[in-house]
């Protein structure tokens, strides 16, 4: 698709972010509505790759967009942004075609709003799967009075499967796991999870580690994500327990397959939102969808 901006935006160079933007790609979240979300700004310059266009008004910056690389076979796209006042000038597609350029013809996949959908679809992406939403406070049992309700915690736990803090010694039972699931090396991103989450769990049955999930700070709410399990009963486990972690509401991007675990959340308290449509540019994403439930960011694939 060929790239054009309106005069006198037409020429405005594309280029690198650095740790020295995240104020600025902060303020243009603010400006979308969006969390602020510094934080996960950190963990996408360091992790990813960052383009953005200046604002020629001199004010902060005009647009943004990151690109996180696993290798030959994938690169994730995330956080298209554009000014408000810069809206449906051309903006976004002249920045998104620099970044496809910029992959070297790797497969791509990225997660879209409704909004971007259209533009996303111009270049070539295919819808290959959805994510729902969910956030609210965590109640350990189901709603009171309700048709699920019992007198003490529900949650149904396989003798022998247990959850606690990760260490640093799971960190190569938990790529292995990574690898099985996402179907490429995360390493360079799984490996800042200690530092980027405020919690960090690891489920265990028979001595294998059969699961692990995050939670990391985001605004006044607390994302959930990664949330990698064997199986689902394996995922209500880990979410409880972040969730018994934090007084913060929580929010997480559940892939839509997993009807079960959606409906246990809505039980909970959490309430479905916005949606994203999973799409791809080439070949599929590989890995076992089944124990893929969350991702750490809709930015990050």
């Amino acid at each position: 698709m060929p790239s054009s901006l309106p005069r006198p935006l037409a020429g405005l160079p594309v280029r690198r972010l650095t740790r020295d933007d995240l104020v600025p790609c902060a303020d243009l979240c603010e400006d979308r509505d969006w969390p602020r979300d510094e934080h996960r700004w950190g963990l996408l310059l360091a992790a990813g790759v960052g383009f953005g266009i200046d604002s020629p008004d001199g004010k902060g910056l005009m647009a943004t967009c990151v690109t996180t690389s696993y290798g030959p076979r994938l690169t994730a796209i995330g956080m298209l942004l554009v000014a408000g006042r810069y809206a449906r000038q051309g903006v976004a597609r002249h920045l998104m075609h620099q970044v496809i350029e910029s992959t070297g013809g790797a497969p791509l996949s990225l997660y879209a709003t409704a909004s971007g959908q259209p533009l996303y679809e111009k270049f070539g992406f295919a819808e290959v799967g959805r994510t729902e939403r969910m956030s609210g406070h965590f109640r350990p049992t189901a709603e009171p009075g309700g048709p699920d309700a019992v007198a003490g915690p529900d949650l149904e736990v396989r003798p022998g499967l247990t959850v606690r803090p990760a260490s640093a010694g799971d960190l190569q039972a938990m790529l292995r796991l990574d690898a099985d699931a996402f179907g490429l090396d995360r390493t360079h991103l799984l490996a800042r999870l200690p530092a980027f989450a405020d919690h960090l769990r690891v489920a265990e049955e028979g001595g294998e580690l059969v699961g692990y999930a995050a939670l990391w700070p985001s605004s006044g709410s607390h994302a959930v994500g990664p949330l990698i399990a064997r199986d689902t009963a394996t995922a209500k486990l880990l979410v409880s327990s972040l969730a018994d972690a934090t007084d913060r509401p929580l929010r997480a991007d559940i892939d839509a397959r997993h009807k079960e675990l959606l409906g246990w959340l809505g039980e909970r308290g959490l309430q479905p939102g916005s949606g994203t449509t999973v799409m791809s540019l080439g070949e599929r994403q590989p890995g076992d969808w089944t124990q893929r439930f969350a991702p750490l960011s809709v930015a990050t694939g």
